[in-house]
């Protein structure tokens, strides 16, 4: 027990020390979540467009029916 209390003691003033030492950060702006959101739905086209394709369509069919008929 006594371990965990100097543990969490020492965890608390490294904080300290972090936040002192670079700043705090209060989050994103509105901006940068527009950004965020925006660069998540391309990247979400683009993996859509290629998982959907004819020769990744027919591996990804190929495997799950491969794992389907596999014997335990």
């Amino acid at each position: 027990m006594r371990m965990c209390v100097r543990m969490w003691g020492k965890a608390r003033r490294v904080r300290g020390v972090w936040a002192r030492r670079f700043g705090t950060d209060s989050g994103m702006t509105t901006s940068e979540y527009a950004v965020g959101t925006i660069a998540a739905c391309a990247f979400a086209a683009v993996l859509y467009k290629v998982v959907t394709s004819g020769p990744v369509s027919g591996a990804l069919q190929s495997l799950i029916g491969k794992a389907l008929d596999a014997q335990f």
